[in-house]
C-alpha cells in the first residue's frame, strides 16, 4: 500500500474542509483550503486513493509541519 501524508507548509487556518474520510480522490484534487496572511492555499494530494485519515477542522490553525490527512491506494 502507497501512503501520502500531507502536512501544513505554514502557519495558517483551516478555511474549508472539502473532504471526509472514506473519499475517494485523484490526483490533484483538493483536500483543504487553509487560509494564511489573506490569502486562499488550497491543498492537493499528489496522489488517487483513499482519504484515510483527516486530521483537521474547519477553523483550526495549524503550525508548520502539522499532519492535515493521510491518503493510501486502493489495496488495503
Amino acid at each position: 500500500m502507497t501512503v501520502e501524508e500531507i502536512h501544513a507548509e505554514m502557519v495558517s487556518s483551516v478555511w474549508k474542509v472539502l473532504v471526509a474520510p472514506g473519499v475517494q480522490v485523484s490526483a490533484g484534487d483538493t483536500l483543504v483550503i487553509l487560509e494564511s496572511m489573506k490569502m486562499e492555499i488550497p491543498v492537493l494530494t499528489e496522489r488517487a486513493g483513499t482519504v484515510r485519515e483527516l486530521h483537521v477542522v474547519e477553523g483550526e490553525v495549524l503550525q508548520e509541519g502539522d499532519l492535515i490527512a493521510v491518503v493510501s491506494d486502493a489495496v488495503s
